[in-house]
């Protein structure tokens, strides 16, 4: 894992959050724009599944190997259920989710990136 990958996941998560807070502040609901906005981060996020998975594998970092995947996980997992929760809530806080989800994944690929380069000596 680089940085300019986790750095780059985290402004698209930023990006993300930013576009769901206009949303709220506008009052628009969860549309179609930010459902495309999501799908394309969480693509990204499977692929960093896969790739951290295998850079693991074939590393001899000395990584915390159950604490990196759960993350990994956990980031993949975040943004379907942020749009579940999008779209079944029809007030204007469906997409405040989102932008609370997006923001946690934003740290969440920051903060693999510190498990990934090890404990601090």
């Amino acid at each position: 894992m680089t940085e300019s990958v986790a750095y780059g996941l985290a402004i698209a998560a930023l990006v993300a959050a930013a576009f769901a807070g206009w949303h709220t502040l506008t009052q628009r609901p969860f549309g179609n724009p930010l459902f495309y906005v999501i799908g394309v981060l969480e693509i990204a996020l499977i692929a960093l599944l896969v790739g951290g998975v295998a850079a693991l594998s074939m590393t001899s970092r000395d990584v915390d190997g159950v604490l990196f995947v759960s993350y990994l996980v956990t980031v993949v997992v975040i943004p379907p259920a942020a749009v579940l929760w999008g779209i079944a809530e029809k007030s204007r806080w469906g997409t405040g989710v989102v932008v609370v989800a997006m923001l946690t994944v934003a740290v969440l690929c920051v903060r693999l990136l510190d498990i990934w380069k090890g404990p601090h000596v």
